[in-house]
């Protein structure tokens, strides 16, 4: 019988195969973009951390964190595409790395009363879905790709992120103010991607049936 070809399916054999053999996995060149995804999601208890403290400093360093890992998205997916290396298991992590770091952000923002909760809810809601979506899409052998303007919308949630993060005054520019400005956009383009994620999606689909 072939190997299911599920992402799902990938990720329980690797998280089962023996201590030993895991590491093997993961000290192959062919992985490195792997091991940067799992890193962005090594970093969130961290940052978690850290924006506990009302600390200006404490705050600046969460900010730099969800810099570099901002980074690590971008640079996973260069090395996976030039070397060849892209895989099913990179494929279901890199998105989920991406939702762990901001989301989790996001609703640490909204305790320290930096982001309005109730605009936090609807991009949770938003995010969650079209991630159950996209699980189902794959389980059907469709793969559905991030938009222009998806791509957009991760980057401006990041600005946000970042900027609310940082909340002080640094060299005479409101943080605060940028972040609620590029929270605005972000919110506009999750919902608005949103909706042409489920809409497209669900035409995919009901051609299968």
């Amino acid at each position: 019988m072939a190997p299911s070809s599920s992402p799902f399916a990938t990720l329980t054999t690797i998280l089962k195969a023996p201590a030993a053999r895991l590491r093997a996995i993961l000290l192959e060149p062919a992985n490195l973009p792997n091991l940067l995804t799992l890193s962005r999601i090594l970093t969130v208890p961290l940052i978690i951390v850290l924006l506990y403290s009302h600390n200006r400093w404490i705050n600046l360093l969460a900010a730099l964190l969800v810099s570099l890992a901002a980074v690590t998205d971008g640079l996973d997916g260069y090395l996976a595409r030039k070397y060849g290396h892209e895989s099913t298991l990179g494929k279901l992590l890199d998105p989920l790395a991406d939702k762990l770091l901001l989301l989790s952000a996001m609703v640490m923002l909204v305790y320290l009363q930096r982001a309005p909760a109730w605009m936090v809810c609807l991009i949770i809601c938003r995010e969650t879905a079209v991630t159950g979506l996209r699980a189902v899409a794959v389980e059907r052998g469709k793969v559905i790709g991030a938009s222009v303007m998806a791509k957009y919308k991760t980057i401006f949630q990041i600005v946000a992120v970042v900027s609310l993060i940082i909340h002080y005054r640094f060299l005479w520019a409101d943080a605060h103010a940028v972040g609620m400005f590029f929270l605005w956009v972000a919110f506009i383009y999750t919902m608005w991607t949103g909706y042409t994620y489920f809409k497209e999606t669900f035409s995919l689909l009901l051609d299968d049936e």
